[in-house]
């Protein structure tokens, strides 16, 4: 019998493991959230964000962003700069009237995490890496944009930089 116990607690410890369910945390999008582009000239903040997140600090294979700015929520501080910016020169708002992103892998970086996936803005996809920070409930960030990749404005314009930096601070609240 002694035989037998140590092998059927074992076996039974085996098979009772492979029902354990993880469950990455979900969050919240609080309502404090800033989104910021810079340059030269223009820059501006969307004041529409949402989406899903799901991130696990010790679960990054199953963790991942899905979120989306209204692109008509852009402030630039100049009515009439929102409303060009609305135009098909710059991000076509009646076609296209959101930017969306969403991840395909979340992974440790060097000073955070990076997560990589697909930026989708005025109809064309780009893969873009991320890096991030996630501190007291808060995903903290930046990333360069190049507008021309994705047809935004006049490409032989020395007015808007081509180059666009992207800020990004998200508090969250655990779902």
């Amino acid at each position: 019998m002694k035989r037998l116990f140590y092998p059927i607690v074992a076996l039974t410890l085996i098979l009772s493991s492979a029902f354990v369910t993880v469950s990455t945390q979900e969050w919240s999008i609080k309502d404090d959230y800033s989104i910021k582009f810079t340059s030269k000239d223009p820059s501006g903040s969307f004041k529409s964000f949402k989406g899903t997140i799901v991130f696990d600090e010790a679960d990054l294979a199953n963790s991942k962003f899905d979120v989306s700015i209204d692109v008509n929520s852009i402030n630039m501080g100049n009515g009439m700069k929102n409303k060009k910016s609305q135009t098909s020169e710059w991000f076509d708002e009646s076609k296209f009237p959101t930017i969306t992103f969403t991840s395909t892998k979340i992974e440790k970086g060097d000073n955070g995490y990076k997560m990589t996936g697909n930026l989708k803005l005025k109809g064309k996809t780009k893969k873009y890496a991320i890096p991030f920070k996630f501190n007291d409930n808060k995903f903290v960030g930046n990333f360069n944009v190049k507008r021309s990749d994705f047809g935004v404005g006049d490409e032989d314009t020395e007015v808007v930089p081509d180059i666009m930096k992207i800020e990004f601070s998200v508090p969250v609240s655990k779902k």
